[in-house]
């Protein structure tokens, strides 16, 4: 593991950042941080998000909206998972918002929460059956979302859902459903304050999916949708090295394999970054890889095997359009013993 290193450029964060900002105003940037910041370290990331002026952060569980709320202490943290009473406690002890995709969750948060108006965010079904109330379930939700709100124990503060983004026209009837959502609610005598549906993808490319809020996850790192173009100002932050550990004939070993994070599916589909350029990736073993040689090739070299290219290596999302998946799952799978090292070239520093 001493041999692998993930560099994080916070500074390209808040460049990615500050660009969908500006993208998508007035609508408002949620910057996801779940998964550890997709690897690459929540507490870095959430302080480069309020260095680009971010003040919604979106946690997904609570432990890491803690964390979110320890280095971003006036911002509005999100979170959507609620496992436990003691998270929902902790939570409101946190002024953290709450998703709440549920009848039963509803109930649970309003009795732990009772009298003191936690925030909350209802979350409608929109096709995507990833949680949320079904619509014809939905005015009976709201009805007692509002009953619970009169009584003091939570404030309906937003409305929220996720759509497939599978086609434009499942995604029009995903807005139709979650926008008739919302006139329910309303309706029923609720005020909700924050509207927010889209992710990355369709909240970039389309105006009328922004609302209130954008949820931006991988774009925030610099991950382009998998068979997406390159977005204009955005690129990868992070760039996983490896070295050279052995020079065999015409194959190189480098010091990182499937027990690291690499998938092995990725052997002989994708190219890496050397110092003699891109070379093709030949096998994913457990604890090594092996590489086509390049000249010159010495134990000690340096190895990307992805980044934004500075050797030459592909961006994360690449490899993962490689083996049929999304550059977050590459992102993610790095192991935590992976030394994570942040620079920072606006502040001329580093640091692990």
């Amino acid at each position: 593991m001493t041999d692998a290193l993930l560099r994080i450029d916070v500074s390209r964060i808040r460049t990615n950042l500050m660009t969908l900002r500006a993208h998508i105003a007035p609508a408002r940037v949620m910057f996801v941080v779940k998964d550890d910041a997709y690897g690459h370290g929540v507490d870095a990331v959430a302080a480069a998000g309020v260095q680009a002026g971010i003040s919604w952060f979106g946690s997904f569980d609570v432990p890491t909206g803690l964390r979110v709320r320890a280095v971003a202490p006036t911002a509005r943290v999100f979170t959507w998972d609620v496992a436990t009473d003691e998270q929902i406690t902790a939570a409101l002890a946190a002024d953290l918002d709450v998703g709440v995709g549920d009848r039963h969750v509803l109930e649970r948060v309003a009795a732990v929460a009772r009298g003191r108006g936690i925030r909350i965010h209802l979350k409608i079904d929109t096709g995507l059956h990833r949680n949320g109330v079904r619509a014809e379930e939905w005015p009976d939700f709201v009805a007692r979302a509002k009953t619970l709100q009169d009584a003091g124990d939570v404030t309906v503060v937003g409305i929220w859902s996720h759509i497939a983004e599978a086609s434009e026209n499942d995604d029009e009837e995903a807005r139709t459903v979650y926008e008739r959502a919302v006139d329910i609610a309303r309706a029923a005598g609720l005020s909700p304050d924050v509207l927010h549906l889209a992710a990355s993808a369709a909240g970039y490319d389309r105006s009328t999916f922004r609302h209130d809020l954008v949820r931006f996850g991988a774009f925030g790192y610099g991950v382009r949708s998998t068979d997406g173009p390159d977005i204009p100002g955005i690129a990868p932050a992070a760039t996983l090295f490896t070295r050279v550990s052995a020079v065999r004939g015409d194959e190189v070993t480098i010091a990182y394999g499937s027990l690291d994070g690499l998938p092995t599916t990725l052997g002989g589909h994708i190219t890496v970054g050397t110092p003699g350029g891109p070379q093709p990736l030949v096998r994913v073993d457990p604890a090594t890889s092996v590489v086509a040689q390049w000249p010159d090739a010495a134990v000690g070299d340096t190895v990307a095997i992805f980044g934004p290219g500075i050797l030459g290596e592909s961006s994360a999302t690449t490899l993962a359009e490689a083996i049929g998946t999304v550059g977050e799952e590459i992102l993610v799978r790095v192991s935590p013993l992976v030394p994570r090292e942040y620079i920072d070239p606006e502040a001329r520093g580093a640091r692990r």
